[in-house]
């Protein structure tokens, strides 16, 4: 790459901290002007590693390393800034790009989303099995930098060191067969390492007619002929794929070198995670990836596989983003949910089975609530709280809940109206079951036709609680009837 004597592309943009920014309580730096940039570029490495534990579980040597070398990408950037750090200087700097090596649903995405929101920089994923070399059947590598400049609300200085993720990059290894290695995949790689080294990007969209429209009227508007070209120097790239199979040549490396290792088979989660942070950078070149892309990846963290009790422990926390976002969802309907411990418990068994990380969890709540999620907002309940027996036996529960609902919503109402209470017999409970079973919600209008004229008839009687029975819902009226004469002649006698 040809050296630049000027200063690192639109450094110039981003004020300087002893001028127009201004230190918040975090550190945290603002700018007076409209296209104020707001990050934290002076987090510091324990600061974010304790942010990131209350939501993160299992994963404390993961967590360790990327809020490390994060923070100390960010604080460089800081350094460059305030001292003004010329590009020829700057190229002997390597950037911390990441790679992240674990099974699917460890919080692979969810960690550096995390890192992005409280640093307070752009974030974009990306899926590496949806580019391709020449970016027309596939998609465009580039791409990825525009969508930073569109979740940047097109402040391209703000974009500039921004993050991109990268998921199953593992997809993209080159793996030679029988007609030698594959020069798509292999394409694929040598693209993005442009991106990850240092390379301009124009907003403007290859073939895109109305990028080019677009181009056009600003160039009719201001007079001249304008290109935005966004800077890749300062943008942190983050890999990530689950690499299977890498164990194996990993394995294979070690029993090469005399230290015993037979077989990958029967080997337990945690002994997979520890033979997986011993890869070296010629078990990936040997996977299939060109030694200048690796070279591109200085640090590599490797993620835990989430066993049945990380997967419980995920749950218990306050901060637990799928019961979080599940109870808001029944809170939308006006539901209160809660979880009892033991329900918790056996959603993590559930989801263990599964084999797909924290992502089993949602399948699991999903599983077992949608029938909840459905009925629950028409008959108007307004708590539910999910036990054992909810998660086993979830139809029957939700009919139960249902039939009590609306046996206490008539009770309710006729209190209010006549001040007397009403209760149901047991043999009344079972005829009303049944009617539950054939006509389901259609058991409200039941109950309201039966005691519609109890409303008024019991104050004739001057009694203070009323039991509905079987002969009640048989003959409403008769039985209404021989209450209210048996209630006049007691008070004869």
């Amino acid at each position: 790459m040809e050296k630049q004597s000027h200063k690192i592309p639109h450094i110039e943009d981003i004020p300087k901290p002893d001028a127009d920014f201004v230190g918040s309580e975090e550190g945290a730096a603002t700018h007076k002007d409209k296209d104020a940039i707001k990050i934290d570029f002076r987090v510091k490495p324990e600061e974010l590693e304790t942010y990131l534990s209350k939501y993160i579980v299992d994963q404390e040597e993961a967590v360790e390393v990327l809020a490390t070398k994060i923070c100390t990408h960010f604080n460089r950037m800081r350094l460059e800034i305030e001292e003004e750090v010329t590009s020829d200087v700057a190229l002997g700097n390597i950037k911390s790009n990441i790679l992240m090596i674990g099974p699917t649903g460890v919080g692979k995405t969810y960690i550096i989303k995390l890192i992005a929101d409280r640093i307070g920089v752009p974030f974009v994923k990306g899926d590496a099995t949806k580019f391709s070399e020449t970016g027309y059947i596939g998609g465009d590598v580039e791409n990825l930098v525009r969508d930073l400049v569109h979740e940047a609300e097109g402040n391209i200085p703000l974009a500039e060191y921004g993050i991109i993720y990268i998921d199953e990059i593992d997809k993209i290894a080159s793996a030679p067969n029988a007609w030698g290695p594959d020069v798509s995949r292999s394409g694929v790689q040598r693209n993005l390492l442009k991106l990850m080294e240092e390379t301009e990007v124009d907003m403007k969209v290859p073939h895109d007619l109305a990028s080019q429209m677009e181009a056009v009227v600003e160039a009719q508007r201001t007079g001249k002929a304008t290109r935005k070209k966004v800077n890749t120097r300062n943008i942190l790239f983050v890999v990530s794929g689950a690499f299977d199979g890498l164990i194996e040549r990993i394995g294979k490396r070690i029993s090469q070198q005399g230290m015993g290792f037979k077989s990958d088979v029967g080997l337990t989660s945690g002994e997979k995670t520890e033979l997986l942070k011993q890869v070296a950078t010629r078990d990936l070149i040997d996977y299939g990836f060109e030694s200048e892309f690796i070279g591109r990846l200085p640090v590599t963290v490797t993620l835990n596989e989430l066993n049945e009790e990380s997967l419980y422990t995920i749950l218990k926390n306050e901060n637990c983003a799928v019961i979080q976002t599940k109870k808001r969802e029944f809170r939308a309907y006006g539901i209160k949910l809660d979880f009892k411990d033991e329900a918790l418990r056996l959603l993590a068994q559930q989801a263990a089975l599964e084999k797909t990380g924290a992502r089993g969890l949602l399948s699991a709540i999903e599983r077992v609530l949608i029938k909840f999620e459905k009925k629950l907002p028409t008959v108007e309940v307004k708590d539910l709280l999910v036990t054992k027996e909810l998660i086993e036996k979830p139809e029957k529960t939700l009919k139960e809940i249902v039939f009590e609902h609306i046996l206490s919503k008539h009770s309710n109402t006729f209190k209010e109206q006549t001040g007397i209470e009403l209760t149901y017999h047991r043999d009344a409970r079972k005829k009303l079951s049944t009617i539950y079973d054939r006509e389901g919600s259609g058991l409200d209008s039941h109950l309201q036709e039966a005691l519609k004229d109890y409303f008024y008839g019991v104050k004739l009687m001057g009694i203070s609680r009323l039991v509905v029975t079987r002969d009640v819902l048989n003959d409403p009226k008769g039985t209404l009837d021989r209450l209210i004469k048996e209630a006049y002649d007691k008070k004869a006698d």
